[in-house]
């Protein structure tokens, strides 16, 4: 009897953690970078190259961070969301090119729009890695002090964009 005791409670664990597991949202994957500082990027800009973006360019002010890429389906799903915050002009959005090809970015955004301030292009990954990025889209809200606040996996939608990060980015701009 005492021997089957042991497997059982171990059974008892693992079906609880399993439970527990099911019950959270794969979206919201914890960043081990939020209330960190951004990490650092120089990188040449999407429109014109013999421009810098810099992470340090936009310290002082409440930003948005978004990666994409052409090739990107949830890219074009979330894309809507981002032109109708940019004509709000409540909070700039820059751009991060990711793991593409300038010309493709280039044709895409004049397809669909432009909703950034400015693209930055990481073609080799290296400062979505930096970063932490799953896969596109991934959007941080970044503030004053170059801290990041908030980070959104996988495409905006607007009752995210109404329902937290609007609300941060307020809160954050009044600070």
């Amino acid at each position: 009897m005492n021997r089957f005791l042991i497997p059982f409670g171990v059974f008892v664990v693992v079906v609880g953690f399993l439970a527990v597991g099911l019950t959270l949202n794969p979206r919201e994957l914890p960043s081990p970078l939020v209330g960190r500082p951004a990490p650092d990027f120089s990188l040449p800009q999407l429109h014109d190259q013999g421009k810098v973006l810099s992470s340090n360019d936009l310290k002082g002010k409440v930003w948005l961070l978004n990666f994409w890429a052409s090739w990107c389906g949830g890219c074009k799903e979330e894309h809507p969301v981002l032109i109708h915050l940019a004509q709000s002009g409540e909070v700039p959005i820059y751009g991060m090119d990711y793991k593409d090809t300038r010309e493709e970015a280039l044709t895409w955004l004049r397809q669909w729009g432009n909703p950034y301030l400015v693209v930055a292009v990481d073609a080799l990954g290296r400062v979505g890695i930096n970063y932490g990025v799953y896969g596109v889209p991934e959007t941080y809200v970044i503030d004053k002090a170059g801290v990041i606040r908030y980070k959104q996996i996988g495409p905006l939608r607007e009752d995210i964009l109404q329902g937290k990060i609007l609300p941060l980015v307020r809160e954050l701009q009044n600070q």
